[in-house]
């Protein structure tokens, strides 16, 4: 419970009577709960001066209480109005919010609407940044998750190296890797497995497809798993026959400017520098109108999460935090090439949490 005495502190010192916090994300962060609700209402309800609880669809408050939260569990049928209930269990703890803080980012007008009509006189506020500052820095509970996570996307990426076959479809190779994760007890992916083939890796957000392998292909592998709620990300580019000298030139560009940053890691140095110093090696060797995202991403439970890491983020590293360094050069006439490693800052530096191979892997 110190994460949700953590809130309530903070509702205290800034005289804030309650927070509403509906993120599904959050809600974990704060419960141990985790759920994808749909349309359904689920919500930590905090107070400064009063017992929290947890509002649920009530066929998982079973699962609820069964996560380790201690706290009171209410429950709500599709047939009920849920935010008539949270009223009232407001008002049983004897609270008359006149301030609340919400989650900007997450919650919609119609929602924001409601709780203003429930509560007409109270002014809200933000309690995104303060979520963020907590989750930013993790313990090493969270650590020791995100390193199993790395470890299984390692493997993941191992897996389709050997899938690698002419004739062979993207589809077909994402559905082995896929099939190997559940084997290792991987419920799910931390978002949708991506492997693309020969032109299509010039696309930062390309879709999988039927596209068959063929000599000559870079082929690009973007995924991650969750593992006890945690998340990893990693990309490798590999190539499936050797290489043209263009194609070798721009993969090893991208290697070093990854390198470059993540040797750079360490606490003290803002987001900023880190992407230019990653920016620059790209640039310097002729590519920098190809390299069209930032560097990174923070990494946790969700898998883009605080904060972001790109060239006007003045934000500071600090040990514990834990996000992606991913150059990429997407050259449409030639072949695109991303290197992804997730990383932790340490007291004096760097952990690599992802280890397959950065030099160029040549298949077959």
């Amino acid at each position: 419970m110190d994460k949700l005495n953590e809130v309530t502190n903070y509702l205290k010192e800034n005289g804030i009577d309650a927070a509403f916090i509906t993120t599904p994300d959050n809600v974990f962060y704060l419960s141990g709960f985790m759920s994808d609700p749909h349309e359904r209402l689920l919500a930590v309800a905090v107070f400064k001066d009063a017992e929290p609880f947890i509002i649920a669809p009530k066929m998982e408050v079973p699962d609820v209480k069964a996560a380790g939260w201690t706290g009171g569990v209410i429950g709500h049928e599709d047939t009920d109005d849920a935010w008539e209930i949270v009223a009232n269990a407001v008002k049983e703890r004897d609270v008359h919010p006149a301030s609340i803080a919400v989650e900007k980012v997450h919650m919609n007008v119609e929602r924001f609407e409601r709780l203003s009509t429930l509560y007409p006189e109270a002014s809200f506020t933000g309690l995104d940044d303060k979520l963020n500052a907590m989750r930013n820095i993790k313990g090493e509970d969270e650590l020791e998750k995100l390193r199993k996570a790395a470890e299984l996307a390692d493997y993941a990426v191992e897996v389709g190296c050997r899938e690698i076959a002419e004739g062979k479809t993207e589809l077909e190779i994402l559905m082995a890797i896929e099939f190997e994760m559940k084997k290792k007890g991987v419920s799910h992916m931390s978002f949708d497995t991506m492997v693309l083939s020969g032109p299509k890796t010039a696309s930062p957000h390309g879709n999988p497809g039927t596209r068959k392998i063929q000599k000559g292909d870079f082929v690009l592998f973007d995924l991650g798993v969750v593992w006890e709620g945690y998340c990893s990300d990693i990309t490798r580019t590999v190539s499936f026959g050797e290489p043209t000298d263009k194609q070798r030139e721009i993969y090893e560009t991208v290697r070093r400017a990854e390198q470059a940053a993540v040797d750079a890691v360490k606490p003290g140095i803002r987001a900023m520098d880190l992407d230019k110093t990653a920016r620059d090696v790209i640039t310097e060797a002729g590519y920098g109108q190809y390299f069209t995202h930032r560097l990174g991403h923070g990494l946790g439970i969700s898998v883009h999460e605080f904060p972001s890491i790109h060239g006007a983020n003045e934000i500071e590293l600090q040990e514990g935090m834990v996000f992606t360094i991913e150059p990429g050069i997407y050259h449409p006439d030639v072949t695109g090439v991303r290197i992804e490693d997730d990383v932790v800052v340490t007291a004096d530096g760097v952990e690599v949490l992802t280890k397959f191979p950065k030099e160029l892997q040549i298949i077959g």
